[in-house]
């Protein structure tokens, strides 16, 4: 997460979608489908939903997603359904922030503002000891940047235990609100408040375990 308030595109880029799945048709005038919006938003999520069809039922897996390059990726124990069922299946990855609620006079014109991104592909697993250690590595310093060094390495049966996933962003699209609220002419009058109420994820103070030694400084995470 950047420390900074995010800045939405102001309108839809001129970039066509990679494809008429991802062509927005709803609103079409939020849709962003360069790579700078769509990578941007990416890089600002912690968590995305991982979906798939297994015997004709749908799932929705939450989990940690990052990117590298043009690669989206996520992870899980080796076992889970998720790695076991998503393999080299069509898969449709979101990540969505949530900031602001839009507080109008009626029911019908309340909203939010947000920003998401909706990625589809094939999964693909990674199957190499060096690029699945590679990429937990980018897991760690996506979230806490500089830990990866210092961390105890990892053991055979940490990284048998560990599946890492990806998709490729060749076919993904952004959807971003980022509005005031907006009334039905006349109901500006109604006497009730109406605005933004911005939302936003921050870090909590850090609580060390038992067995810190005082003086060690707490991680320094991307959140604010």
């Amino acid at each position: 997460m950047s420390d900074a308030t995010p800045t939405p595109p102001r309108s839809a880029d001129s970039t066509p979608p990679a494809s008429d799945r991802v062509r927005l048709r709803r609103k079409p005038e939020r849709g962003h489908h360069e790579r700078e919006a769509i990578d941007a938003i990416i890089d600002d999520a912690l968590v995305g939903i991982v979906s798939f069809v297994q015997d004709g039922q749908p799932f929705g897996v939450p989990t940690n997603v990052w990117r590298e390059g043009d690669r989206l990726y996520w992870h899980g124990s080796a076992g889970s359904r998720m790695l076991r069922e998503a393999s080299g299946r069509r898969v449709c990855v979101t990540v969505y922030h949530l900031d602001g609620l839009v507080l109008a006079r009626s029911a019908t014109n309340h909203s939010v503002n947000y920003r998401s991104v909706m990625v589809l592909g094939t999964a693909r697993l990674l199957t190499g000891v060096a690029e699945i250690e590679h990429a937990l590595e980018g897991l760690i310093e996506s979230i806490v940047p500089g830990r990866w060094a210092q961390l105890r390495p990892m053991t055979e049966k940490e990284r048998n235990e560990t599946g890492v996933m990806y998709v490729d962003l060749g076919e993904a699209s952004a959807k971003v609100r980022g509005e005031a609220s907006h009334d039905d002419p006349g109901d500006e009058t109604w006497p009730v408040w109406a605005g933004l109420i911005p939302m936003s994820l921050v870090r909590g103070e850090p609580e060390p375990d038992d067995f810190v030694k005082p003086g060690t400084p707490s991680p320094g995470l991307r959140l604010k």
